[in-house]
């Protein structure tokens, strides 16, 4: 299936773009291999959360999880296979089960200080085939993606007793476990790549 998405869609930009060269083909087949890889993970995890009739909150907790994100980077796994597995074991399952079992306002006190903790020790974190080389976008970053990790845990405190504060609880853990070495030790990925480049 992928193959033959691929496939009709190279054939359809280079029947439309005839200036191609191979490295622009190359970088093209790269993009459109992630977008197909990005579209069915999130296919088959909505599925799943359809199935668990836990759309609403999956779809809020992907939201919250984006935000913070964007400016903090993380673990990307290197086969399609372990991050459909990860990202359903994170994006889904954390915040099913913070929404399915009662936290007490302490727990998620200590878990909101570890987190920010890791978030001004370790955001942004980058990966191999994206190495965050430029210093002063890094310190951006690390404000930007620290600053929300603060935002959020007055949330979650201040809104305690409602899902929403589950569900930023479950969102600002998905991305602390996403930018903490833990994550690449386990998988075996290389860490502060911006170092080695």
């Amino acid at each position: 299936m992928k193959e033959v998405f691929l496939n009709h869609t190279m054939n359809f930009i280079a029947s439309n773009q005839k200036d191609l060269n191979q490295e622009d083909k190359e970088k093209l087949a790269y993009g459109l291999e992630g977008l197909y890889m990005s579209i069915t993970k999130l296919v088959i995890i909505f599925l799943i959360a359809f199935l668990l009739g836990f759309i609403k909150e999956f779809i809020i907790t992907l939201i919250f999880f984006n935000i913070i994100r964007f400016p903090g980077f993380g673990f990307h796994a290197s086969k399609s296979v372990v991050c459909l597995i990860a990202s359903t074991l994170l994006v889904l399952g954390l915040p099913y089960l913070f929404t399915n079992i009662e936290v007490s306002l302490t727990i998620k006190i200590i878990l909101c200080i570890v987190s920010v903790i890791t978030f001004i020790i370790c955001a942004p974190a980058d990966t191999w085939k994206r190495p965050l080389t430029n210093k002063r976008k890094r310190i951006i970053r690390k404000v930007v993606a620290s600053s929300l990790a603060v935002i959020y845990s007055i949330l979650i405190i201040v809104f305690n007793g409602y899902e929403i504060s589950n569900l930023l609880m479950a969102a600002l853990l998905i991305e602390t476990i996403l930018i903490s070495p833990i994550m690449y030790l386990i998988f075996k990925e290389p860490y502060r790549n911006y170092k080695k480049v």
